[in-house]
């Protein structure tokens, strides 16, 4: 009983914190383009308390001016539009498919460690809400299955634009998770494990004694077709061929109101799960280098002892900043580049990253055939 308890209590954790870095997203996502093209941003959603509640007015002010109310305007937005259904199309697969996207994009947060261990009453917690030993292999698994939610959006809406936008979302995720599954397989054959949470302890180890041996020092060419292929798995910009709203507008043009807003959110729910998979893959996970059980201990001896907890809290910690610096670097990337070209799209991914990516993992097991154990 204590053991289910202690799991849901991390499940919500895990939830509680998605969810609201995503609805998060939206808020960066407005502000960080502003910054780069020179603008103000989202600062119009405002909450006014009547005047006998004037402190609160004052102490809300800075987030007025923000724009951090945005994703609260946005949805109540959503919530209060109109569910319009195509008459002709498919009521079922119409409202089953944006579910089907959010629910696979959240599964895949059950095996993401978050941090190594904390003790609460007696009880040694493992921070991961599902210990699964092929874990690798799960998230893979379930992220797939997303591409049948877009598949069935096209083809239930009955639009042709709608169908060729689900088409396209469909080739392009089924050609990347080629690339992107070779890609980590040289992080697997060299820490020998599908567990993450084995991955991210593997990676505290030292090269010299000094560099820390995360998974970009051994795999930087992994790490870089990594990063390049799971933006294409979110299907944004560079890599929104299938939403290209010059041209298509995308697999959702028949959506509103909340089901367009899940739609919405499992794209941001997408660019978190890529941003924790290179944080525990290719960045040491909750890693802090020199940071032991003990507290910090340096290359040049000197130590600093640290309760267990506070090594916890500082674990923790570095994994949600090391994700949102990933967030904000997927956000640069998305307000940098011009789309691709919808053929120069899947020639870069099979003309280019699938060869390279094959050709790391041949390279990798070379040199791990000479290197003596």
């Amino acid at each position: 009983m204590t053991h289910l308890v202690i799991q849901a209590v991390l499940a919500a954790t895990v939830l509680f914190f998605v969810f609201n870095l995503a609805a998060l997203h939206t808020w960066m996502e407005r502000k960080q383009s502003a910054l780069m093209q020179d603008r103000i941003g989202a600062n119009r959603a405002w909450i006014v308390f009547p005047r006998w509640l004037a402190p609160l007015n004052w102490l809300l002010r800075s987030f007025n001016v923000l724009g951090l109310f945005h994703p609260i305007a946005d949805a109540i937005k959503m919530f209060t539009k109109e569910d319009y259904i195509p008459p002709k199309g498919d009521k079922f697969l119409h409202t089953l498919a944006p579910c089907l996207s959010l629910f696979f994009a959240l599964v895949g947060f059950a095996a993401i460690p978050f941090g190594n261990t904390i003790e609460v009453g007696g009880h040694v917690i493992n921070l991961q809400v599902a210990n699964i030993n092929v874990a690798l292999l799960y998230i893979f698994a379930v992220a797939s299955m997303g591409v049948y939610g877009v598949v069935l959006a096209g083809f239930s809406s009955n639009n042709n634009y709608a169908v060729l936008g689900g088409l396209r979302a469909s080739s392009q995720m089924l050609s990347y998770e080629i690339a992107i599954g070779l890609t980590v397989m040289g992080i697997v054959m060299i820490y020998g494990s599908l567990n993450l949470q084995e991955l991210v302890r593997a990676q505290g180890h030292y090269l010299f004694g000094w560099l820390p041996l995360w998974g970009f020092v051994v795999q930087p060419i992994g790490f870089l077709l990594f990063i390049a292929a799971g933006i294409a798995e979110t299907k944004r910009i560079p890599y929104d061929a299938p939403e290209g709203e010059s041209e298509i507008i995308g697999y959702f043009v028949e959506y509103s109101g909340m089901k367009f807003g899940m739609f919405y959110f499992t794209d941001y729910l997408e660019t978190i799960m890529i941003a924790s998979l290179a944080t525990t893959l290719f960045f040491g996970g909750w890693q802090v280098p020199y940071l032991t059980q003990a507290g910090f201990q340096f290359p040049w001896g000197a130590a600093f002892a640290l309760a267990p907890l506070t090594v916890s809290i500082l674990q923790i910690l570095s994994f949600v900043m090391k994700v949102l610096f990933f967030c904000w670097l997927f956000m640069a990337i998305r307000w940098t580049l011009p789309r691709f070209r919808y053929d120069q799209l899947l020639k870069l991914g099979w003309h280019y990253m699938f060869p390279l990516a094959l050709a790391n993992v041949f390279i990798t097991a070379l040199i791990l055939l000479m290197v003596p154990k």
